[in-house]
């Protein structure tokens, strides 16, 4: 799949995609607009929201860079029973299971410097995990399947699939982090 280097290729690939991309990020201000009350009640979730969105986009962005690479060396085929696909798939979930909780412990530690805790250690830990891991899960898919329609696309995985990854992880991170709140609160 050759790609050109030049200007006007890359800018006729990348443009759409950042134009779509910027109004997916409008709509994440949009969900964060409706959760402000409660983000301003317990400020230990104020601190919890883009440490919980910019982890979940990493995640899904080494998953993707990982894909994109595996991709790339022809090692990737599209069916579950691939070894490359599901391990990959696998590890992500399992690396939130493990780091989330340290985003709750950090969050609310952070919060308790300040004197403005008003959630439990426990309760924080628990919100970021559960968002946390539904949130790998998302990632996991909008990975694979944004990888997949680049391929479909003959659009090189590289240039579209991290930044629509990390776009929507952020709406995603808003959405499922509210949700998480609204149903441990």
């Amino acid at each position: 799949m050759p790609t050109a280097w030049t200007v006007r290729a890359i800018t006729r690939a990348m443009f759409p995609i950042l134009v779509l991309l910027t109004l997916v990020e409008v709509g994440s201000g949009l969900v964060l607009g409706r959760f402000e009350a409660q983000l301003l009640r317990y400020p230990t979730l104020l601190t919890l929201v883009p440490v919980t969105i910019g982890t979940a986009g990493n995640i899904g962005s080494i998953l993707a860079a990982r894909l994109s690479t595996a991709f790339h060396l022809g090692t990737l085929s599209f069916d579950i029973k691939d070894d490359t696909l599901t391990g990959n798939a696998i590890a992500t979930i399992g690396l939130s299971v493990s780091i989330f909780p340290i985003v709750g412990v950090g969050a609310w530690g952070l919060t308790a410097l300040t004197g403005m805790t008003r959630l439990t250690p426990w309760r924080v830990v628990t919100i970021a995990l559960l968002a946390g891991v539904c949130l790998a899960v998302l990632a996991t898919f909008v990975t694979i399947i944004t990888t997949y329609l680049a391929y479909r696309l003959e659009l090189d995985p590289d240039d579209v699939v991290l930044p629509a990854v990390t776009n929507i992880c952020d709406v995603l991170g808003v959405i499922v982090l509210f949700f998480v709140v609204q149903i441990s609160l």
